[in-house]
């Protein structure tokens, strides 16, 4: 049964989520022709500025369905086999044996056994439970540092691999999405960012989602700020950040009202076919950046609410902000979430997250959200 908005209910969610110490937070959820927006807290801790729910904001990985999109594209007009091995395409960036196992599906899914290219980039990042060993300093050190996507490539594919390409589960990596973007480039002519500028984004009519030129955010936006796990306390303001080291795998702006729009065009067959479309949902096992094992398509993730349906879309996160989108299956219910603080949990002894009130909070917000 559909469940009709509820502004009050919405409102008080959200608020809540602010309450529990998110700085701020701002949301759309649509249930047919009807929309809420809401917005709660601030965008500068210093100012008091207000967040309204039409500001921009970086979305991380969210981004990945873009470019998964951009790919089943080029697949749908034969120029790119899901099913052939990417040295074929990329021989210098996957050379060997293993150019001649990964196949493109493999990136898209996260089954290429490849490992992830950030904690060879920014020492900072590393995958749990090492964290409580490791500080913020190299964010700080390429706050404006502009990467060669190859450079990052090469870090990823000459680690140590997570496993055997195809093998389950996958591991979620960025170096997979990196890829991605060079073989758009190769069989399309033009970078990837333009090519799912013109052709994704435009294509869905997506007046404020855009790649970044610079480390700068246009637009009205919030602050994002970075607890990095209590180390930084008071959070610091990483919304100026060159996304380089993220390129088309993390780095696209865009607000609440044109990713619920992307996620609706796209599940109704819109973006891409509907035999695309079914290939993005099917799903396999995946180890997620957090060590949590989840669900994973063609850069797609599902969510399944009881006796409501299965929702469709993405999470994404960058240094100091955060975004949920999620969309059910027959596209008649949406929820795009923003927020500005990350990694607010501090650490036990063990490097583990601790539970803290704004997981509670924000997992409230998307129940009410997404099932009412």
């Amino acid at each position: 049964m559909r469940n009709p908005l509820d502004p009050a209910e919405l409102n008080a969610a959200l608020e809540n989520v602010h309450r529990a110490g998110m700085p701020g937070l701002f949301a759309e959820v649509r249930d047919c022709d009807q929309v809420w927006r809401g917005a709660a807290g601030v965008a500068g801790v210093a100012t008091g500025r207000p967040v309204t729910a039409d500001m921009r904001h970086r979305i991380g990985s969210i981004t990945k369905t873009f470019t998964a999109a951009a790919v089943l594209q080029q697949a749908e007009s034969g120029q790119i086999g899901l099913d052939t091995p990417i040295g074929q395409y990329l021989p210098k960036l996957v050379p060997g044996e293993r150019g001649d196992t990964i196949t493109v599906r493999m990136l898209i899914n996260h089954t290429s056994g490849l490992a992830e290219y950030l904690p060879y980039a920014y020492p900072s990042f590393k995958a749990y439970p090492d964290l409580a060993g490791t500080g913020p300093q190299s964010m700080d050190d390429h706050r404006f540092t502009r990467f060669d996507p190859t450079e990052l490539i090469e870090m990823g594919v000459t680690a140590p691999a997570f496993g055997a390409p195809g093998g389950t589960p996958g591991l979620y990596s960025n170096t997979n999405y990196l890829l991605l973007a060079q073989l758009l480039e190769q069989v399309t002519g033009t970078t990837a960012e333009r090519y799912i500028t013109r052709n994704v984004i435009e294509r869905a009519g997506l007046r404020d989602t855009e790649f970044p030129a610079g480390p700068y955010v246009d637009g009205s936006h919030s602050q994002l700020y970075e607890a990095w796990f209590g180390k930084l306390d008071p959070p610091r303001d990483y919304s100026v950040f060159d996304m380089s080291y993220a390129g088309p795998s993390a780095s696209l702006i865009s607000t609440v009202a044109d990713l619920n729009r992307f996620y609706g065009m796209l599940l109704a067959g819109e973006i891409v076919s509907p035999s695309s479309l079914a290939q993005m949902q099917r799903t396999g096992p995946v180890i997620s950046q957090e060590g949590k094992m989840i669900d994973y398509g063609l850069g797609l993730h599902p969510m399944e609410g009881p006796g409501q349906g299965t929702f469709w879309g993405h999470g994404g996160t960058v240094w100091g902000g955060g975004a949920l989108a999620m969309t059910r299956a027959d596209g008649k219910r949406q929820m795009a979430v923003a927020v500005n603080l990350q990694r607010w949990n501090r650490l036990d002894s063990s490097g583990r997250p601790q539970p803290h009130p704004i997981d509670d909070a924000l997992a409230t917000l998307y129940r009410v959200a997404m099932y009412g």
